[in-house]
């Protein structure tokens, strides 16, 4: 199964994604489990990972043109394999993370990011784990991080356009997203996690 988690930084996705691959690790064989992320997880991605989190990009389809053009490296080289083997892949970020970030973050037009995200022709996820947390509770806990990349340091505006656009999202999708209250502890996260695909998994 092709696992997405998303949401706004200081959600939790690290936290839960790294429970999931521990627990399914721990019921399928660690071999039939892959963990990732985006951007980067794939071999020869960091060039790309730190331009994306580290430098000053003027123009604003840079961004969208850089994400995509790891993603599509990304699933060839990592995702795609592991789902065709059979394995469980669990990826931090994926198409709703360009959605959210660009169109609602950035202004870019809905339509156009869809249009050059679907250029890509690449498989989508079967289940979407939304960690929702309000913007104050985010900022509290990347507060506590050193060395913030660009985005983590946008600042409330920003995450809370892009906080309202998941919530478009997932209103388009039902079916594919399960919506997780990240603000309680990560344990209890979790359980509400794995009660959730208990019965995809």
């Amino acid at each position: 199964m092709f696992i997405t988690f998303e949401g706004i930084d200081g959600c939790g996705k690290s936290t839960q994604a790294r429970l999931l691959n521990e627990f399914l690790s721990l019921q399928c064989g660690r071999e039939n489990v892959l963990w990732t992320r985006e951007p980067g997880g794939w071999p020869g991605s960091e060039c790309l990972r730190e331009m994306l989190l580290s430098r000053e990009l003027d123009h604003p389809w840079t961004e969208v043109f850089l994400f995509l053009a790891d993603r599509c490296e990304h699933v060839k080289k990592t995702i795609e394999p592991a789902v065709l083997s059979g394995s469980h892949v669990l990826c931090e970020r994926f198409d709703d993370s360009t959605l959210a970030y660009q169109v609602w973050g950035r202004g870019l037009p809905l339509e156009k990011i869809e249009k050059a995200i679907a250029l890509g022709e690449h498989l989508s996820p079967e289940k979407t784990i939304l960690l929702d947390v309000p913007v104050e509770t985010a900022l509290k806990r990347l507060s506590k991080r050193s060395g913030l990349d660009r985005y983590e340091r946008e600042g409330t505006l920003f995450l809370e356009r892009v906080r309202e656009g998941y919530r478009f999202l997932q209103s388009r999708e039902p079916e594919r997203f399960i919506v997780i209250d990240g603000e309680a502890g990560p344990e209890q996260v979790f359980q509400d996690i794995l009660r959730s695909l208990e019965k995809f998994l």
